[in-house]
């Protein structure tokens, strides 16, 4: 098998189509054809489910396109490197919102000063979905606070922050000097959205403490969820790095519990077969140094 059938799967992939693809990649039907049932005869294997005349990815036509696009990828880079050793270039980044609104500026900032002939193309969205676009090569590396179960992803963890439970200056539970968790069950809760890291670790909590919860609000953005509660609308649970400032400020309280929150852990994945160029490499380096700075 050739590289010219692997770019042809996977632009059969990206349009759904052989007729869409073979126009993209301006072969003739025939040929797109031809190249997808050869794939088929050398592995073995149905890369597609054919049914009313549409295509669908069986589960190792699924596996195929992991595989088939880090490749590409890999021999892209490798072009790339070979002629320029990285000199230029995009490097695709992903974060999740927390994470996104509270380190990463400052990490593209300092990564910025020091390569600035390197474009950082940024992703900001909850944790589930930069993970996803990690597995499918459509980022090279991303920030989330999320644990990856995903055999390959590689997860490389970099700072940890504690969660902390937020509420309106005068809420009264800030009279009870140490609550519990099931006591804010009694109280409207506002929480991040399913799928976002800083959510894992508190359905996590509470599934712990045997409480269910209701959230009167689910949000992907972490402002209106602090705007709220300055309003008095709910309480909520979030990083402390995002809220210390209004915190300080008198904005909001934050409040201790009996049974101390857990950690957020922000942890660098990539895929296990992305090669990382020197600019990769070097971005992880300046996270790992902001954690060391930020632990002095």
């Amino acid at each position: 098998m050739t590289l010219r059938h692997l770019r042809i799967f996977v632009e059969v992939c990206r349009t759904g189509s052989i007729t869409k693809a073979a126009e993209s990649l301006h072969l003739s039907q025939p040929a797109v054809s031809l190249a997808i049932r050869q794939l088929e005869d050398y592995y073995g294997i149905l890369l597609f489910d054919r049914i009313s005349k549409k295509l669908y990815l069986t589960e190792s036509g699924n596996k195929m396109l992991s595989y088939a696009s880090h490749i590409i990828e890999s021999f892209d880079d490798m072009e790339t490197q070979l002629k320029n050793w990285d000199s230029a270039g995009t490097l695709r980044i992903g974060s999740s919102i927390s994470t996104g609104t509270q380190m990463l500026p400052q990490l593209v900032r300092r990564f910025n000063l020091r390569f600035p002939q390197i474009r950082t193309q940024v992703l900001i969205d909850n944790s589930r979905i930069i993970e996803d676009k990690v597995l499918t090569n459509q980022l090279d590396l991303a920030l989330v606070e999320s644990l990856s179960y995903s055999p390959d992803i590689i997860c490389v963890p970099f700072y940890t922050d504690r969660l902390i439970v937020i509420t309106a200056p005068k809420h009264p539970l800030t009279q009870n000097p140490e609550c519990t968790v099931k006591a804010l069950a009694d109280y409207p809760v506002l929480l991040r959205e399913p799928g976002s890291g800083t959510r894992e670790v508190v359905d996590a909590l509470l599934v712990t403490a045997e409480v269910q919860i209701t959230p009167l609000w689910e949000s992907t953005s972490t402002r209106s969820i602090i705007n709220a509660v300055k309003e008095n609308i709910g309480i909520s649970i979030l990083p402390y790095e995002l809220v210390k400032n209004e915190i300080q400020s008198g904005a909001i309280a934050g409040l201790p519990l009996a049974s101390p929150l857990p950690n957020r852990t922000c942890s660098i994945i990539h895929h296990r077969n992305k090669y990382l160029t020197p600019s990769a490499q070097a971005f992880i380096e300046v996270c790992q140094e902001y954690s060391n700075l930020s632990t002095e």
